[in-house]
């Protein structure tokens, strides 16, 4: 059955409110602050750990909901909650400013990890907020973490934790994908806040643009990987060095799509736009449908067990990207892939029921038992940020229609 682009925004907006619902409902911790992500399917806490990125992750969603739709208390409280904790809480002042990756439920260090990826949300929350609020505080606090992300990416200063990169680097070093793509997703919300910093924020855009290209993306191969060599070498002696990621690839697209469009850069566009075929063409499951989680770019067994699991984010990456590469080029191939996954994601992940998806299915599309919906990795963050982006440009969309 065919679905309008009028029916699905309806849905997109039905399926936000029950998400935010949801998370607002269940999630809030109303004792010690900040947001519990360990939720069953009905919303039941099932750990009382709390995740640092998502406390990032849902202080960035609420105050993008208020930016997007209008200031709502319940959001802005759920918003500052989440600041307020990672500022009491998360923050490891003793080394360096580096943030916690989990702390318990009133805030103790529980783990901290190598990756910068808390000091990142971090910085998103706290810009989002700082161009709703107009807080100085916040701004300063999201410049800052910025900056220190990129001067441990770059080797500009050592790890004040200490922490060495996984692997012994005498032996085997190199590059990860996470690095320059989030730091580009990260960088286009600093800059729609922070014009003063545009020149800035536009030098390091040029320079994660350039990193994802000359070496993660082998357009001979047909694939982008996660780890490559120090030039980007293709490291095909071992899995990790073969290791694709659809979903993440994906991801990686819209924002480069993002920064193409900021460019007018047509060149750009369909370098991303291939990326973006490579990677969806691959990582679709053949025989159950889905996006499949990891694959080897030589066929080979991947290491990992959860290879062929279907998770939440690759799929909501996956609307986003084509529903943006269709906006963008008006072409049928994009919009037939957004609705291929729109009607496995219904089938699928949604449950109206009790409201946002499920977080984890089995390669056959069963959830895993007992289903969850949320974790140290899954909150108010992929979900809302994919309806709000399908709902602003279903919005233009289907305006252009009814003027056409």
């Amino acid at each position: 059955m065919k679905i309008s682009l009028t029916q699905t925004h309806q849905w997109v907006k039905e399926e936000l409110a029950r998400c935010v619902s949801f998370w607002l409902n269940n999630g809030m911790d109303a004792v010690h602050g900040g947001v519990y992500t360990c939720l069953d399917r009905k919303g039941e806490v099932f750990s009382t750990d709390k995740s640092v990125w998502m406390q990032g992750r849902c202080a960035w969603t609420f105050a993008r909901l208020c930016a997007q739709y209008g200031i709502k208390e319940e959001w802005m409280r759920a918003a500052e909650s989440c600041l307020q904790f990672m500022e009491d809480h998360c923050i490891n002042r003793e080394l360096g400013g580096r943030m916690y990756f989990t702390v318990t439920k009133d805030g103790k260090p529980l783990r901290q990890r190598r990756y910068n990826f808390s000091e990142g949300f971090y910085a998103m929350a706290n810009a989002e907020y700082y161009g709703l609020t107009g807080k100085q505080e916040h701004l300063d606090r999201a410049r800052r973490a910025y900056n220190l992300i990129w001067d441990l990416n770059h080797g500009l200063i050592a790890d004040p934790t200490g922490m060495g990169p996984k692997t012994i680097a005498a032996t085997r070093t190199g590059r990860a994908l996470a690095d320059p793509m989030i730091y580009l997703n990260l960088t286009a919300t600093l800059r729609r806040v922070d014009p003063d910093w545009a020149d800035t924020y536009n030098q390091r855009a040029k320079q994660c643009v350039s990193d994802i290209f000359t070496y993660h993306r082998k357009p001979d191969m047909h694939c982008t990987l996660e780890s490559v060599g120090p030039s980007g070498e293709f490291m095909d002696e071992f899995t990790a060095g073969r290791v694709v990621n659809p979903g993440h690839v994906i991801e990686c697209s819209w924002f480069l799509m993002e920064e193409a469009e900021r460019l007018h850069d047509n060149q750009l566009m369909e370098d991303t736009l291939s990326m973006y075929r490579d990677a969806i063409e691959a990582g679709w499951d053949k025989e159950y449908g889905g996006l499949l989680y990891f694959l080897d770019c030589l066929g080979k067994p991947p290491e990992a067990y959860e290879h062929d699991m279907k998770l939440w984010w690759p799929h909501n990456e996956g609307m986003i990207a084509s529903l943006m590469a269709y906006r963008h080029t008006g072409d049928g191939y994009y919009l037939r892939w957004f609705n291929k996954l729109l009607a496995y994601c219904q089938t699928y992940f949604s449950d109206p029921e009790y409201g946002e998806w499920y977080g984890y299915l089995r390669r056959d599309g069963k959830p895993t038992e007992p289903p969850c919906k949320g974790s140290t990795f899954k909150g108010p963050f992929h979900l809302p940020r994919m309806l709000m982006m399908l709902d602003s440009m279903l919005e233009e969309l289907t305006k252009e229609k009814e003027q056409a």
